[in-house]
């Protein structure tokens, strides 16, 4: 099994994070002045991408095309901010994740488990490149989309007004030289840090949610497996295993939620403030075929952010409320009344699924269907409004 977490490791170390959970050293955890940069960096952006929305105000069109991106903007100033604030609980969960199949899978037969983690920590992996690589297009699309704009209009012979990558207006001249180049390079940073923060915390939840399921799907294979015919000392330990195995995973379900809170109920909130505007610019812009592409781009993008969470809070919630089962499908019958005791606490314990959710929102399809059919109907309204 390759080493966990390792793309979000990357992109948090370009960053100028140390993650490496093997070292014990707490300047690993220690946040400076290079931590707060790419926080300050992304928070500053806010500025011009306001001042384009004042300068723009009477056009509709310009001001909820420039909207979208000033959402985008401030969810990954909530996401730098989590992950600052709550950096060691980040550590503490990849550290304790890496550490939890050594000491709960100590056993060689125990294959069934190492399937399980291996195979959702490969998928996991897999998901997280495939995320990472679709923010890498988008933010690369916004970069080429004027530099290629300035390169037909040369050839073409025509007189072309350079556009920034992003809807930003800077309180200097950032249509000619060098007012352009520096907000063009300032808007390149910006995307860079927006991309390797969103790669590195969304793949971070998807990898946890991922680590989770396949925990908890051992745990109920190892408690369907029970054996209740052996000494009584064995039959003990083994009661005592499941006992904290199961513990320990209901505790890191926790410490993820707490964690991501602040993450669930900025991503609902501003993902449905977002489709509203994206769905609005893509229905202004059918003649449009590049600006379509770019809309469409965006929309897939924020969805995916989305679905990440509420596909990852589903898997919790489902495999916690199904170690319940695996208790009712083990041979608890053959059980003594201390060893009944401990499976009926397993069984209150996994009562309610573990949910991640913030406030009202809880990550969850259900609701992530909700906002896409929310979308939907907002098409609808405007097509008949039209």
């Amino acid at each position: 099994m390759g080493r966990l977490f390792l793309l979000q490791e990357q992109c948090l170390r370009l960053m100028g994070h140390s993650m490496d959970s093997q070292s014990n050293d707490d300047r690993a955890l220690t946040l400076g002045l290079k931590h707060f940069a790419s926080l300050l960096l992304v928070i500053s952006a806010e500025y011009p991408m306001m001042s384009y929305v004042m300068y723009n105000r009477d056009d509709i069109e310009l001001v909820t095309a420039s909207l979208s991106v000033v959402f985008t903007n401030l969810l990954t100033v909530i996401k730098i901010s989590t992950f600052l604030v709550y950096k060691q609980n980040f550590w503490q969960l990849m550290h304790s994740f890496r550490q939890i199949y050594p000491k709960f899978h100590q056993s060689a037969s125990d294959v069934v488990g190492h399937d399980y983690i291996t195979k959702d920590n490969n998928f996991a992996a897999l998901l997280g490149k495939a995320y990472c690589i679709s923010c890498a297009c988008t933010g690369l699309y916004f970069m080429l989309d004027p530099i290629l704009k300035i390169i037909s209009s040369h050839w073409r012979g025509e007189i072309y007004i350079r556009e920034l990558p992003m809807p930003m207006k800077f309180p200097f001249n950032d249509v000619n030289t060098p007012g352009y180049e520096f907000g063009f390079g300032y808007t390149v940073f910006v995307t860079i840090a927006v991309v390797l923060y969103a790669s590195a915390v969304d793949g971070l939840f998807i990898s946890f949610a991922f680590n989770l399921r396949a925990h908890f799907q051992a745990l109920q294979q190892r408690i369907q497996q029970l054996t209740f015919d052996q000494s009584a000392e064995a039959d003990h330990e083994q009661m005592i295993h499941v006992v904290q195995y199961h513990v320990k995973l209901l505790d890191l379900s926790k410490q993820l939620r707490i964690t991501y809170m602040p993450i669930v109920f900025g991503q609902f909130l501003i993902t449905s403030i977002q489709v509203g505007v994206i769905i609005y610019q893509i229905l202004t812009h059918m003649d449009n075929a590049m600006a379509l592409i770019r809309f469409f781009s965006f929309f897939g993008s924020i969805m995916l952010q989305l679905f990440l969470y509420c596909y990852g809070g589903e898997l919790i919630k489902n495999e916690s409320l199904q170690v319940g089962v695996a208790v009712q499908l083990a041979d608890w019958h053959l059980a003594t009344p201390k060893q009944r005791r401990s499976l009926a606490f397993i069984m209150h314990c996994s009562q309610r699924g573990m949910l991640i959710k913030a406030g009202f929102y809880e990550a969850s399809l259900a609701n992530f269907l909700a906002i896409f059919r929310a979308a939907m109907s907002f098409i609808a309204v405007i097509q008949s409004a039209e």
